[in-house]
Formats: C-alpha cells, structure tokens, sequence
C-alpha cells in the first residue's frame, strides 16, 4: 500500500485491497502493483471494472467503461423498459450492453466496434446474454434483419475534439485507444453519422442514446432532430453525465 500512496493514488487502501484479490503468489501481487505505479489504470492492472454490479473484463488496449455511463443505460431502461431488441454500437469492453440485458431479461443482443481487440472483449462480456459481436464501422456489420427493429441503440460514441485529446488524464491518453477518444474536429463526427442513420434501424418507439458533455450538447440535440427523432437532454449533475436521447415516432 505504501507505494501506491507514494504513487499519488487517492484511494490506495482500496487499490490495494483489489490487486491482493486479483494476485495469486506474492511475485504476482508485486508485478500489479508495479504497473498500477507505472500508471496503468486499475481496471486494467486486475482485469476488469464494477459497472452496474457488473464485473466487466477489461484488457489493455480497450476502453474502460466509464462510471458515468451507467447513467445512459438508466435512461435507456426507463425510456424503453420492454425492448426485446438491444444493439450496442461503439461497443468497447460491451458493458452497456451486458448492462442493458442483465436488466431486461432475455434480449436480442447485438454489439459492434471498430476496433477487433474490443470486440474480443466485449463477446467474452455479453457471452452469458446470448448476444453477438462484430467487426466494423458502426451500422455495417450488423445484420440486415434488424432493420427497423431495434428498441434500444446505445450508442457510447467517442465525443473528445482531436485538439482536447492532449488535455485527458494520463491514465485515459495513454492507455486507451485514440479510436474510442478521438470524436473529430469538435467532437460530433461520429455522433452525427450515428444520429443520421439510426431512424432506419429503431423500431417504432425505439430509441437512441448517446453520451456527449455540456458544452457539445446543444449541436448534439440539434443532429438528432435533424434526423427527425423525437430528442431530449438528460443530466446527472452528481455523475457529470450528459445523455441525448432520441426516439422514433
């Protein structure tokens, strides 16, 4: 513990407590310690994160589901608490997506990224919900038959401005792709291809979710209208989570 705390870690005793639950011999609970000291986030150093009472596996290389986010899987539920069809787009480890189904019960899971390394992981994540994985950009490899009918589609698409990339914590600019960062030129690039084809894949009364930040969310909303889906702005002031919500009439 005392390195931890030497290393600047807030909350080493926790650390601490998790690498001992995660190491097997003593050597190993040196070798995770030293790369929690190097830099490396936590969920990375013991193999997984906590998200929505979830233990979600996590692998260098994959972006860490973030706390927040359980906001939008919040508003996903209460929005359409009776999908039976759940797509998670920009999928990463797939913890919005095993999240959305360990709460509805049995769904029609599908989740996709572009990044092959996340969807190895996010398939090891949804394996106990039946659900699919694939491979590329957005909307194209999912599979034609769930065309108009999907009843939730999150959508955790990267939101930070190439020129802010410089600007995140270590732990994320360092050890987590540029792929799952990196929104484009203000942000709203991915955002807005998502928002522009997702009316052709929601069911009637399906819904699209996505995180954004305050600044970003007034254009954010303004591309979801645009796409003629039905839009609202929900805040967690407490969890600083911004979610646009869009819903096809």
């Amino acid at each position: 513990m005392a390195a931890l705390r030497a290393a600047g870690c807030v909350f080493a005793e926790d650390e601490a407590e998790l690498i001992l639950s995660a190491a097997r011999t003593p050597d190993e609970t040196a070798a995770l310690v030293e790369r929690r000291v190097a830099g490396l986030p936590l969920e990375l150093v013991v193999g997984w994160a906590e998200f929505r009472g979830l233990r979600i596996a996590v692998q260098p290389g994959v972006f860490v589901p973030r706390r927040r986010t359980e906001f939008l899987v919040e508003q996903a539920l209460a929005q359409s608490p009776g999908a039976r069809v759940v797509v998670d787009l920009c999928c990463g480890s797939g913890a919005v997506g095993a999240a959305l189904a360990a709460a509805l019960g049995p769904v029609d899971l599908h989740a996709a990224d572009l990044d092959p390394a996340a969807v190895r992981c996010a398939r090891r994540n949804i394996a106990a919900f039946g659900g699919h994985a694939y491979t590329g950009d957005l909307f194209t490899p999912l599979p034609g038959h769930l065309r108009g009918r999907v009843g939730i589609l999150a959508a955790n698409v990267p939101y930070v401005p190439t020129d802010e990339i410089g600007l995140l914590p270590a732990e994320a600019r360092d050890h987590e792709p540029l792929l799952a960062l990196d929104g484009g030129r203000d942000g709203l690039e991915v955002l807005r291809r998502v928002a522009a084809e997702a009316p052709r894949w929601l069911a009637p009364g399906g819904c699209v979710l996505v995180e954004t930040s305050r600044r970003q969310a007034p254009e954010a909303v303004g591309a979801f209208t645009r796409s003629g889906l039905e839009t609202r702005l929900a805040v967690c002031e407490e969890r600083y989570a911004h979610v646009v919500v869009g819903v096809r009439r």
